[in-house]
């Protein structure tokens, strides 16, 4: 079954008479009537799911972030009801009454799937811009060793975690970029429609304009030419970054660019490598061997430069060598981290010590976000005041001219 396919609801009797109802993915009506039959059920009555529990992979694209939030949720309701012994496919019943969007559409798809005699691990890989490799190897896991509903509980509580520590970093950084586009927003909104008029009116009383009504009156001038060129190549350069950064090597680029600038650079490494000392720590506890969970790491690493590193451990660990040396090798991860693996592997505690190491990079990344935020808003505040400053400045220089003027 394809992503495209449309969501049907129907009203149905089992065999004993007891009514069904529920969801089913289908190309169309009738087939989705074909394979209730199949399923041994008395059809009542099929009909389209409302508009808002389509999506697609088209809405999967607009909100992905949005969608991966919705899942790291579902995660924790599929746990909680597993544990409470319900079925996987009325768990999945129950879990896709409460959903919406492409979401939706693709849990009913896994439950179809697993109505077909598929593992639930198989039916989330089949849909990977849905379910993240971590998932379904996880689910796998679970599946093998018997306690689904625990690995899923852990699975949540990771999810959770990453969440909030995006949202801190996120939210810490949103105020003095807000500033940023506000104060922009205002010099530009003041250069086009305030300046011009009173310029005009104050060059014919001056035989000369102040030299800083000069500068502003030269910037105003190309804003008033040339400014939907100016756009327009904006435009084109926001374009062309960003359809680099969607290549393999623009991305690569760029983020071992990052990764040397002192301040960010390290916020930025802290903030990866708590994810990936947390992801492998969550797949050693639940029971995968080192060298998997290294691979694992590496296909769930947003960061190239990292992923790269983590491959290339993940096979000298293969080969035999140790996994702090594999790692020191790389020349990517700090002392510290390389260390915790090193003591980690030597007592055996290796899962309990990647999980308090990803703890204190979380800590270190949020306190340094936040000092980062501190020292931008003084500075971001700062900018802008030279610029409106300069900008009233401009203003007024003639404006005090032009009295004089008059009064001589």
């Amino acid at each position: 079954m394809g992503p495209t396919m449309s969501l049907f609801t129907y009203q149905a009797r089992d065999a004993d008479q007891n009514a069904v109802n529920g969801t089913v993915a289908a190309d169309s009506a009738r087939q989705a009537r074909e394979m209730l039959r199949e399923r041994g059920l008395k059809i009542e009555n099929v009909a389209p799911q409302s508009v808002r529990a389509k999506g697609g992979v088209w809405s999967l694209r607009l909100w992905p972030r949005h969608t991966a939030r919705q899942w790291s949720l579902v995660v924790h309701e599929l746990s909680l009801l597993l544990g409470a012994g319900i079925p996987l496919i009325e768990v999945l019943d129950t879990v896709l009454a409460q959903q919406r969007g492409p979401l939706a559409a693709g849990l009913t798809q896994v439950r179809e799937r697993i109505s077909a005699g598929a593992g639930f691990a198989e039916a989330l890989a089949e849909q990977p811009d849905l379910f993240d490799p971590l998932s379904v190897h996880l689910v796998e896991v679970g599946e093998n060793a018997g306690n689904l509903e625990e690995i899923l509980g852990r699975l949540g509580d990771f999810q959770q975690r990453l969440w909030e520590f995006r949202d801190r970093v996120t939210t810490a950084l949103l105020y003095p970029a807000f500033l940023l586009v506000f104060g922009l927003a205002t010099t530009v909104f003041l250069m086009t429609f305030v300046m011009p008029p009173l310029l005009e009116n104050l060059q014919e009383t001056l035989t000369e304009l102040p030299w800083p009504t000069r500068v502003v009156k030269a910037f105003s001038d190309a804003l008033l030419s040339y400014g939907w060129i100016i756009g327009l190549a904006v435009l084109g350069v926001i374009m062309l970054v960003v359809a680099a950064l969607r290549t393999e090597a623009g991305k690569r680029r760029w983020q071992g660019w990052l990764l040397r600038i002192p301040v960010l650079g390290q916020l930025a490494l802290k903030q990866t490598l708590a994810r990936t000392a947390m992801i492998i720590a969550t797949l050693l506890k639940s029971g995968m061997v080192l060298t998997q969970a290294l691979q694992l790491a590496a296909r769930s690493a947003d960061n190239l430069i990292v992923r790269d590193a983590l491959v290339e451990a993940g096979r000298r660990v293969a080969e035999g060598s140790d996994v702090a040396g594999a790692l020191d090798r790389a020349g990517v991860f700090p002392p510290l981290a390389v260390r915790i693996f090193s003591v980690g592997q030597e007592s055996g505690r290796l899962e309990e010590l990647l999980t308090r190491l990803s703890q204190d990079y979380e800590k270190q990344t949020a306190t340094a976000a936040a000092r980062l935020t501190a020292l931008l808003e003084p500075i971001t505040i700062v900018i802008l005041a030279v610029f409106v400053g300069f900008v009233l400045l401009a203003t007024i220089l003639p404006i005090l001219e032009a009295g004089n003027a008059l009064q001589n």
